[in-house]
């Protein structure tokens, strides 16, 4: 069931924005979009071509592997993708159109826009602290965080009372500046002066409404306070390992050279259990087939202890799984599916996040939602009601077309609208009806808590 709090926030926000049509859609179609799920790609080695293009990552990987053996696939994709020299996200563009993969943010405002009702929302029912941090992990090119801050900005008579700051986890140089000029301008707002390689917050700048904006390269380097926390396509792109069941036990499948050409890469399985197919591997495990990202397990264990201990709430949205699926490794280069060995460094890598086992790391000192599909997610936001407002003040049949196509395609469950999910961490007391009073107010209700938008099922970890 909608929230009616959210549905009186929507409809504030949309009034002042009611006359605007206007649509991101880039120029993907729907059948080649990263978010597309894909059977497990055919896991051939790195070409002639690919070698000749970026030659510094394989030279790399080749030199590491024949030094100290078979590499490890988290390993692998934490070279590929952050190198600080050749990383894939350290020295390309590879957001939009022109780039490997669109998101969600691009594809529609009205992404963005739900997810800053979300947070108003979760901030008026932690009782509208005075001071609000709005952290996103993994900004990309800024468009959610922009849309985001619109929304509050539409929505001044409500959050006017907090000082709102914005906060930015980002490795990426590339990524940093673009980020910078969609959220503050160019000018005097462009974010000012260098990264500092010696402190925690590496850039800052403010957006013309005068929101101070920060960035840092990990979430520990974000100040304490109360936070609301939201990380889209974050998760996906952290180091798996991947691990095999065989007739002898689990094995971890690793990185190896080819022995026939050691220039080409391969994947093999360890001779023996290794320290992680020991320890990560869940006892009782029916898969033939996992992977596992401890490094996603410690980042939601670090978000539950600051919801824990300061207030706030966490958002994450990713493709994934429910602890269901099993090889989900692989690259995306020019909105196509890409060959994991081939041309490392120089195409997108990613897996399917396993939200059974983020809900497990999270712990029981947070209560947690989800996941819920982005489908289920959006409408009971009121994702429907915002796109009647946009079609009935868009009279352009061109424009009106593209409205309701990238309403579908985040919606539609042969799209993404069931392939993405939504899962929430909050407090434990916000779920939590206050203590039934006694004495003379003995007759008096007790009031329930707030439901939270967005989830129509409310389950605790």
């Amino acid at each position: 069931m909608r929230m009616k709090v959210c549905q009186q926030l929507l409809g504030r926000a949309v009034s002042h924005r009611g006359a605007s049509c206007a649509v991101r859609t880039g120029s993907v179609t729907p059948d080649t979009g990263r978010w597309r799920c894909a059977p497990s790609a055919t896991l051939c080695s790195s070409s002639a071509q690919d070698r000749k293009s970026h030659p510094s990552m394989l030279k790399h990987l080749s030199a590491k592997i024949r030094s100290t053996g078979p590499i490890t696939v988290s390993e692998y994709m934490r070279e590929v993708l952050t190198n600080p020299v050749a990383g894939y996200y350290v020295r390309k563009m590879m957001l939009g159109a022109e780039g490997d993969f669109i998101t969600s943010p691009e594809i529609s405002q009205v992404f963005g826009e739900l997810l800053g009702v979300w947070m108003v929302s979760e901030w008026m029912a932690a009782g509208r602290p005075g001071r609000l941090q709005l952290v996103e992990l993994g900004p990309g090119k800024g468009s959610l965080m922009a849309d985001v801050l619109r929304v509050f900005g539409q929505l001044r008579s409500v959050v006017g009372g907090a000082s709102v700051s914005v906060h930015l986890v980002e490795v990426s140089p590339v990524l940093s500046r673009v980020q910078a000029e969609t959220l503050t301008g160019t000018g005097g707002q462009e974010a000012s002066g260098e990264p500092d390689p010696a402190g925690p917050e590496y850039r800052r700048g403010e957006t013309a409404a005068g929101v101070p904006v920060s960035w840092y390269r990990r979430l520990e380097d974000v100040p304490a306070g109360f936070s609301i926390f939201v990380a889209h396509e974050f998760f996906d792109v952290l180091p798996v390992h991947k691990f095999q069941r065989t007739e002898k036990g689990w094995r971890e499948v690793l990185v190896d050279l080819d022995p026939a050409n050691p220039g080409r890469l391969r994947l093999v399985l360890s001779p023996g259990p290794t320290l992680a197919s020991s320890s990560l591997v869940q006892a009782g495990e029916g898969r033939s087939h996992v992977e596992v990202c401890p490094e996603g397990g410690a980042i939601v264990q670090l978000l539950a202890r600051r919801i824990q201990q300061q207030g706030g709430a966490a958002l994450i949205a990713d493709y994934g799984h429910d602890g269901t699926k099993t090889d989900t490794f692989r690259g995306f280069k020019g909105h196509q599916l890409h060959d994991v060995l081939s041309d490392p460094g120089g195409a997108d890598l990613t897996a399917d996040v396993d939200f059974s086992f983020l809900r497990r790391m999270a712990g029981g000192g947070v209560a947690c939602l989800g996941p819920v599909t982005q489908r289920a997610f959006l409408k009971n936001m009121g994702g429907d009601a915002r796109m009647q407002v946009l079609l009935r003040n868009c009279s352009d049949p061109s424009s009106r077309k593209q409205l309701i196509q990238s309403y579908d395609l985040l919606t539609s469950p042969a799209h993404m609208g069931e392939r993405f999910l939504f899962l929430c961490l909050l407090a434990p007391g916000r779920l939590a009806a206050p203590p039934t009073p006694t004495g003379l107010k003995l007759d008096r209700k007790s009031p329930a808590p707030l439901p939270v938008a967005g989830f129509s099922e409310l389950r605790f970890s």
